[in-house]
């Protein structure tokens, strides 16, 4: 038979006086709040006890970056700039010429894009890796929202000072995201919704190439996955066999080099390179055999010269400022996310810093310069800026070699790409967008959080079924959803003793965790606030209510005679969060239970002391440092008696 004793549980445990916050005034509390909230990186540190001409010279080169690392500069890093320049700029040409169809932009517009931006990112950008460019993503999204309400044929020169309205507003989307230092408002596109989106995106992008691949002529403007099929297989009469062939033989060279890289990086230069060459040996076949003539398309004469002023285009009034403006925004926000992105990924992997407010600004700043010289939405590319990190570039001087590059090809050798055929381009982007299909990282979020892996398959069924942005509204609303539910109802656990010890843990998760009879001890493990408050008076009116009716069940469990509630996890608290305790505190006192709290962190016992007018609920003998102190000090009012084994 179990034999049971009573313990003391105090022994001679010194319990700590619970000691309130040093007192600071109001506009204290709000300058540090504002600081924590806006400047957690505290940019002016380095500012602090330098002479004037110091913080002069500090304040320079943190607007312009280049001056930190220019009067350094070296020759062996130039020449390791120069390889990388000049590799990216055998991907960025052909790519640029692709994202730009992709867009339903002129090819040219992808070129001027690969040279005005990148040299505006050099002297403005913290990352030394960053290929700046058009990308995939954003290039679908400002074409899918703009064809939706102006065709890209029948009204091309509109479509493109949309484009161009769009980036701008984009770039000064992302530039005050930097001033203002919002950056924290791209956070809401979680890592479950960009790989969910950016598999979708990926899906559709592929199917629209099937157009090019396939010599297709009239083929649908929507996006969606259905009609994007339908029209291939409504289509068969258009087929051409001659495409279908070229189409085929270039996307099984470009995945195979893409294969090649994968496996041996120190290769890398033979994917960086194969798209250019595609291009190259596809314009000479077209060339020798007249390949238009046998129904491949080709992208036609393109204008010679640099990029010309385009700031007169840009709509400012009228009716579609609505639809600029969203455009932007969106495009904005993907484009910076994946800029941001890819930028802190390879300064990560060579040990560097990358500001992020800093980043919003360089790449705001250069969709705004980039709209009034005819570029559309850019960012640094995560397929380019690989190949950049890989051949080794040391600064972004890489940048400035690749829009020399550029702007050569612009002045003297626009002639040759005329009979590029458009099955090639739409093979390139194939490739490119394939590496934006993440399964393992899908399979990785699936096996530790199922509520994401929903998040991830909703924006890529949504991308796929029904349209880009709306799959990413769906995706965002179901993440959103998420926090106000972790908000709204935050977690709550029952505490129970681990014998032998003074730690108190969860009695749900440590099985040989015990509770202490009198005492029912809850943690809250979040910030209390009026969108949580009614429901945990309610769940901890739950729990009394639960722990009486078991007493009244089990004979030798005493009564309930202490209600203590860990405050460890409870970061803030409000007016309905004070509301709560006091509430709390006075149907306790009704019921003849103690009201008790352990460990309030400072904003929260602060707030506490004043709401107590009556000082009932903040009494020193209700209040503790830790689990055990309270069990220890508390336990001496009463006698109860437990199992032998505890």
């Amino acid at each position: 038979m179990e034999e049971n004793r009573v313990i003391d549980i105090t022994g001679a445990m010194e319990v700590h006086k619970v000691v309130p916050p040093p007192h600071r005034s109001t506009l204290q509390k709000l300058n540090n709040r504002l600081k924590e909230t806006f400047f957690p990186d505290d940019p002016l540190r380095q500012f602090k006890g330098q002479p004037l001409k110091q913080k002069l010279i500090l304040g320079a080169q943190y607007v312009f970056p280049i001056l930190e690392w220019g009067p350094n500069y070296s020759f062996n890093l130039f020449k390791s700039d120069v390889v990388s320049g000049l590799t990216i700029a055998s991907l960025a040409i052909p790519q640029g010429i692709s994202y730009a169809k992709l867009a339903n932009l002129p090819p040219i517009v992808g070129l001027y894009s690969s040279f005005v931006p990148p040299l505006v990112y050099a002297v403005l950008g913290s990352s030394r890796d960053l290929a700046v460019g058009p990308v995939s993503i954003a290039s679908l999204v400002l074409g899918s929202m703009l064809r939706e309400v102006v065709s890209p044929t029948k009204d091309p020169i509109l479509f493109l000072q949309l484009a161009l309205s769009s980036t701008f507003f984009a770039g000064l989307f992302q530039a005050s995201l930097g001033f203002l230092r919002l950056g924290f408002i791209i956070d809401f596109l979680s890592k479950a919704t960009l790989i969910g989106f950016m598999a979708g995106a990926a899906v559709i992008v592929s199917l629209q190439q099937l157009k090019s691949l396939l010599g297709i002529t009239n083929f649908t403007k929507q996006m969606a996955i259905v009609p994007v099929l339908s029209s291939v297989f409504h289509r068969t009469n258009e087929w051409s066999w001659q495409t279908i062939l070229m189409g085929f033989c270039f996307l099984v060279f470009l995945l195979l080099t893409r294969h090649i890289s994968m496996r041996k990086p120190k290769l890398f230069w033979v994917s960086a390179g194969a798209p250019l060459l595609s291009v190259i040996i596809s314009t000479l076949l077209v060339f020798a055999m007249k390949g238009q003539k046998h129904g491949i398309s080709i992208i036609g004469k393109l204008q010679e010269g640099l990029n010309p002023p385009s700031w007169n285009m840009l709509h400012f009034s009228g009716t579609y400022l609505g639809l600029v403006i969203k455009t932007g925004i969106v495009t904005g926000i993907l484009s910076l996310t994946e800029g941001i992105a890819v930028g802190r990924t390879f300064a990560a992997l060579k040990n560097y810093q990358v500001d992020g407010n800093k980043e919003m600004i360089a790449i705001g700043l250069m969709n705004i310069v980039g709209s009034s010289t005819s570029c559309y939405v850019t960012t640094g590319a995560f397929s380019r800026s690989a190949v950049n990190h890989n051949a080794g570039s040391k600064t972004a001087v890489s940048n400035i070699v690749m829009a020399v590059t550029v702007m050569v090809t612009l002045l003297f050798l626009m002639p040759l790409f005329e009979y590029t055929p458009n099955v090639v381009l739409g093979a390139i982007i194939v490739t490119a967008v394939i590496g934006l299909i993440d399964i393992p990282a899908a399979f990785q979020i699936w096996k530790i959080d199922k509520f994401d892996f929903l998040v991830l398959l909703c924006a890529f069924l949504g991308v796929i079924f029904i349209s880009v942005q709306d799959g990413l509204a769906i995706a965002i609303g179901i993440s959103i959803l998420k926090v106000l539910l972790q908000i709204t109802r935050p977690k709550t656990v029952m505490l129970g003793n681990i014998p032998g010890t003074g730690i108190y843990r969860n009695l749900d998760h440590y099985k040989e965790a015990m509770s202490i009879p009198g005492f029912l001890i809850l943690s809250i493990e979040a910030p209390i606030n009026f969108a949580n408050a009614t429901y945990l008076k309610e769940r901890i009116s739950r729990w009394i209510e639960d722990y009486e009716a078991e007493g009244g069940k089990n004979k030798k469990q005493s009564g309930l005679k202490f209600v203590v509630l860990d405050l460890s996890g409870v970061s803030a608290i409000d007016t309905s969060g004070v509301s709560l305790f006091k509430d709390l505190s006075m149907a306790l006192e009704k019921k003849g239970l103690e009201f008790v709290l352990v460990n309030p962190i400072g904003e929260v016992l602060e707030k506490l002391q004043r709401a107590d007018e009556t000082k009932d609920m903040m009494r020193p003998d209700c209040l503790f440092l830790t689990v055990e102190e309270a069990v220890a000090s508390l336990s001496s009012t009463i006698k109860y008696r437990i199992p032998d084994h505890v």
